[in-house]
C-alpha cells in the first residue's frame, strides 16, 4: 500500500493546512455555534492527523484512498462528539476515533465474513489479554482467558482464529541473497505426488536433462511434496540455494518442454 502519494481522494496532502491551537479553539466555538464554514476549516486542518493514521495500516492491502476516507469519517465523528470540558488535546481524542473507524472497515469488508458473535468472542478475548498483560506483566494462557471471560477455551481459539486476516500464497516471507522466499515456498503439498504431476513421458525426459542435485529437489519438491526448508535440511544447503536451483532446474524444463 502506497502512502507516500502527494495527492489521496483529489486532496494534495502537500499543502494541507496547519491550524494553531489558538486558532482551533476559535473555529470550535463557532463549530458549537452551528458554523458550518468553520467545521469544514477544523476539518481540513486535521487531515495531517488523518494521514498519520493510516500509516500505521500500512501493511493492509486496502487501497490509501479508502482508508483516508474511511478515516475522515472518524475525524468527523471525533469533531462532532468533541468535549472541549474534558481538558484533553482533540488529537488524543480524535485518534482513537479515527483508528477505530477503520479497523471496523477492515473487519466489514474482510473477504472472509466472520459471525457476530464469533467477532464478539474475539474481542472479548482480545480485551482479556491486554487486561491481563497490564497487571501481571507477561502474556496469559488460553486456559486463563477462558476463565477470566466465562467461554470454553476451544470456542476462543476458533474465534481468534477466523478474525485474522487471510494471507496470499505469495506474501514475501524474507529475501536472501537476492532470491525472495514466499509462503507458498514453505508449504508442502501432500497430493501433488508423481501421479499427478507427470502426466507423459516429456516430463521425464526433461528431467533427465537436469544435473542431479537439481533433480533432487525437482523430485522432493514435486514428487514427494516437502516444502523448501524441509529440502534445503535434507541435502544441507540454505532455503534460499533450494530456491534459486528450483526455479533454474524449472526453466530449464521449461525451455525443453516449450514447442
Amino acid at each position: 500500500m502506497a502512502l507516500n502519494k502527494v495527492e489521496i481522494c483529489g486532496v494534495n496532502t502537500s499543502r494541507l493546512p496547519v491550524l494553531t491551537n489558538d486558532e482551533k479553539e476559535v473555529l470550535f466555538e463557532r463549530i458549537k455555534q452551528g458554523d458550518i464554514e468553520a467545521r469544514e476549516q477544523y476539518i481540513k486542518g486535521n487531515l495531517r492527523l488523518v494521514l498519520s493514521v493510516i500509516k500505521r495500516f500500512s501493511n493492509s492491502s486496502e487501497n490509501p484512498d479508502d482508508l483516508f476516507q474511511i478515516g475522515c469519517i472518524g475525524l468527523i465523528k471525533a469533531i462532532d462528539n468533541f468535549d472541549t470540558t474534558l481538558n484533553v488535546k482533540f488529537s488524543t481524542y480524535a485518534v482513537p476515533m479515527i483508528i477505530g473507524e477503520i479497523r471496523r472497515y477492515l473487519r466489514d469488508n474482510n473477504s472472509i465474513r466472520v459471525s457476530r458473535s464469533l467477532r464478539d468472542t474475539a474481542y472479548k478475548a482480545i480485551y482479556a489479554k491486554e487486561n491481563y498483560v497490564k497487571q501481571n506483566l507477561k502474556e496469559p494462557t488460553i486456559s486463563e482467558i477462558a476463565k477470566e471471560i466465562g467461554i470454553e477455551k476451544e470456542e476462543i481459539v476458533y474465534a481468534l482464529d477466523a478474525i485474522q486476516s487471510p494471507v496470499s500464497l505469495y506474501e514475501p516471507v524474507y529475501t536472501e541473497g537476492g532470491d525472495t522466499l514466499y509462503v507458498m515456498d514453505q508449504i508442502s503439498d501432500k497430493k501433488n505426488k508423481e501421479e499427478n504431476w507427470v502426466e507423459d513421458l516429456s516430463l521425464k525426459e526433461a528431467l533427465k536433462r537436469l544435473d542431479e542435485r537439481e533433480r533432487n529437489i525437482i523430485e522432493m519438491r514435486f514428487y514427494q511434496g516437502k516444502t523448501q526448508m524441509e529440502v534445503a535440511q535434507e541435502i544441507g544447503i540454505s532455503q534460499a540455494q533450494v530456491s534459486r536451483l528450483e526455479k533454474h532446474a524449472l526453466k530449464n524444463m521449461r525451455a525443453y518442454l516449450r514447442p
